[in-house]
């Protein structure tokens, strides 16, 4: 493979003087001809990719190199990375611009409201100029000094990737454990640290999940080990502290891997649970967390097509589960007796108009977050018997959310309510008097006043006659004359829901005249779980001419120039991003696609690549010629043609655990050999992170302002 490095770093080397003479042009040459950047050409080596149902030529396969260190490889990501920066030179000055408007809204010392927990106060601040957070706490009162747990600045110092996944507090108040990835790829490392002394102990756990849990004594924790190649959590062990991490014992081993694994406590901390969630299935174990021995049992066994979650309060079980329910509904259960559904309660009932997406347990009340009309909402069921009430809301198009609740013998219920125009506000309401407190606001420096924008939540027709989902947000200077530059986002996969939802970086956006849209497509939760069914496995197409039929309902009534249309999603958004991409090219001006999941066939094909055999549930798998031949129908990389595509930007990760880099790699190159018409094709890798980009705070702001800045010029807004 060697023999093909040479020309890729020619390529490269060709685009990066020509970009220098764009830019600096030698003054007897002012009239000739600019230099344009010459793109990178990626070698061709056809590889055939074996499958039961025929072979495919991957022409483009030889770009996956699982140890990133290929340097042929890592001369072609290069070499498109700074393609990228000599197209986008004459944009510098406004990306410089968008990203000084981003900042200068950003309160750089901003702190989370404390929330109370055994009788310290903890919370979440940043210092100015810093990229990273202290975790840091109180005892007693929030008059009390403060105790840094951790300061997030002084870990990452060093590191060019840096992130805290999850952290856990044991039950004596005096350890912390937490896990850490410098890398990106996911693979966290455990710590644990004691809070009085503050001396990090030698304890140390590498390649891990996310997931913690303290027995009762504080003596030892639960974590989640992951396989060394699929990256699946596949082992619970137990650590007791001072031991060697080599000996921790398997609880639980998962021998299933469509499977997830994870542990947590209950609520009460009575309990530890073991929990096994595919996409159709559950299974959960639980053991006292008091138990020296951690005798787990099986709550209820898995059954296909039944999921369930659990949380304890008293003496009883409270159950979400979609048994008879395809909404879920809520039961309950005598610990002992949970195993026999005969057994349960029910708590509140389905209904085939709102979907429960989750629960919190109180002292007093039951906290439920409800969809319905496509909104996220808050209901409240108290034990004594009294009615259900909703917290209510102010806006036609909103989200609210449980907050951080962690004592339950309280009756206060803090919730978050945002919107695309109003920042993330934290309240506290007494389900007693029925007043709320507002405990904050998020800030927005600078002269934003949320009276400027307008939201509205419409319904678009698909072409099969269903009612889509539409979030918008404009500024209120906006004439719905078809002469608006439109960005429409959309998503639609694993039943997750895009919410309305306020984005201090979106306002650069909105004062350059944009409507933004959110397209909640089949494929999410937004309107049930009938709404996800319809967008997965052999429906999963209307995923993708829901989204397009949303960009001609808009185009149609006014709220955008049919010739500045500009799209944006991210890893499987990426899928819908590519597909519309292939099957409707001219609808869309300009199309931002962030590690995006291109080459479904491929992926689903090979078990060893990290989620594959999870989402087989999701997608299909594509051993069975049904799945196969669909999953070709729409695949991006499978239906590249020689179409005139719009103006596109790329970006991946190197060290993507959920997207590997050669998906969005391999996809741009067959685009860029392919594709006719002279509209850009840009490419950007981040060398030093994985699936959510760099992981500094201002960081991530300017690779945000680099992509907004993108639309803007495509859509001839260039200051």
């Amino acid at each position: 493979m060697n023999q093909r490095l040479p020309r890729i770093l020619f390529a490269g080397l060709a685009l990066l003087l020509g970009a220098c003479a764009a830019q600096s042009p030698k003054p007897e040459s002012e009239n000739m001809p600019k230099t344009e950047p010459v793109p990178p050409v990626a070698a061709v080596h056809p590889h055939d990719v074996v499958s039961p149902q025929g072979t495919r030529q991957d022409e483009y396969y030889w770009l996956r190199d699982d140890t990133r260190s290929n340097p042929e490889v890592l001369g072609y990501l290069e070499a498109e990375n700074a393609y990228r920066k000599a197209m986008t030179a004459h944009t510098q000055a406004l990306e410089d611009r968008v990203y000084g408007e981003i900042i200068a809204r950003v309160k750089q010392d901003d702190s989370s409201v404390p929330y109370r927990k055994r009788g310290y106060w903890y919370y979440t601040r940043y210092e100015t100029g810093k990229e990273y957070p202290v975790y840091a706490r109180k005892s007693g009162s929030l008059e009390a000094a403060e105790q840094p747990m951790l300061n997030v600045n002084e870990l990452a110092v060093g590191h060019e990737f840096y992130q805290v996944g999850a952290l856990a507090i044991a039950p004596n108040d005096r350890l912390l454990a937490y896990v850490e990835d410098t890398v990106g790829r996911s693979q966290f490392r455990l710590r644990i640290k004691d809070l009085e002394t503050g001396v990090t102990l030698p304890d140390m756990i590498e390649n891990v999940d996310p997931y913690l849990a303290w027995t009762a004594d504080s003596g030892s924790l639960l974590y989640v080990e992951k396989h060394p190649e699929t990256l699946l959590g596949y082992r619970v062990r137990r650590h007791v502290l001072g031991t060697e991490p080599a000996a921790d014992p398997i609880v639980y081993e998962q021998d299933d891997e469509s499977f997830y694994t994870s542990v947590q406590p209950t609520k009460d901390e009575r309990y530890l649970l073991i929990v096994a969630q595919s996409t159709v299935s559950t299974e959960v174990r639980y053991a006292d967390a008091a138990d020296p021995e951690l005798g787990f049992h099986v709550f209820l066994p898995r059954e296909r097509d039944h999921e369930y979650q659990v949380d304890h309060l008293g003496d009883r079980w409270i159950i979400r589960s979609n048994w008879q329910a395809p909404n879920f509904r809520l039961l309950e259960a005598i610990v002992g007796q949970e195993g026999d559904r005969a057994n349960w309660r029910e708590l509140v009932a389905h209904r085939d108009d709102a979907f429960i997406h989750g629960f919190d347990v109180f002292k007093d009340f039951l906290a439920i977050e409800e969809r319905s009309g496509a909104l996220r909402k808050i209901r409240i069921r108290p034990w004594d018997g009294a009615a259900d009430f909703f917290i209510a809301a102010d806006e036609p198009a909103y989200t609210t959310a449980l907050g951080e609740n962690a004592e339950i013998d309280t009756h206060i219920v803090r919730y978050e309510y945002t919107s695309l125009t109003t920042p993330k506000t934290v309240y506290d309401y007494d389900i007693q008097t029925g007043e709320r407190q507002l405990m904050k606001r998020d800030p927005v420096l600078g002269d934003f006043d949320p009276a400027n924008y307008r939201t509205e939540l419409l319904w678009a027709t698909a072409r099969d006659g269903m009612k889509v989902p539409v979030s918008l947000v404009y500024r209120k200077e906006f004439v719905r004359d078809g002469h608006a530059p439109l960005l429409q986002y959309g998503y639609g996969s694993y039943g997750l829901s895009r919410d309305p939802a306020f984005s201090i970086t979106r306002l650069s956006l909105l004062d350059r005249g944009f409507v933004y849209a959110i397209a909640h497509v089949r494929g999410g939760q937004e309107m049930g779980r009938r709404w996800y069914d319809q967008g997965r496995l052999l429906n999963k197409i209307n995923t993708f001419t829901d989204f397009i039929d949303v960009t001609h309902f808009l185009v149609h009534e006014g709220y955008a120039d049919p010739k500045r249309v500009a799209a944006m999603g991210g890893s499987a958004g990426g899928l819908l991003m590519g597909a519309i991409a292939n099957m409707a090219p001219g609808d869309y001006r300009a199309i931002v696609t962030q590690v995006p999941f291109v080459d479904i066939v491929t992926t689903m094909l090979d078990e060893n690549i990290p989620l594959t055999t999870n989402e087989f549930d999701e997608w299909g798998n594509p051993e069975q010629k049904p799945y196969y031949d669909y999953m070709l129908s729409y695949s991006p990389y499978d239906n590249v043609a020689g179409n005139e595509y719009p103006a596109m930007f790329v970006t991946t990760g190197l060290w993507d655990s959920q997207v590997q880099y050669f998906e969005p790699a391999k996809w741009v190159a067959r685009l860029r050999a392919r594709k006719t018409g002279t509209n850009p094709l840009l490419f950007r890798t981040t060398m030093e992170a994985g699936h959510g980009g760099k992981s500094g705070r201002f960081q991530r702001y300017r690779e945000i302002a680099e992509e907004y800045v993108f639309i803007l010029d495509q859509s001839g807004i260039a200051e």
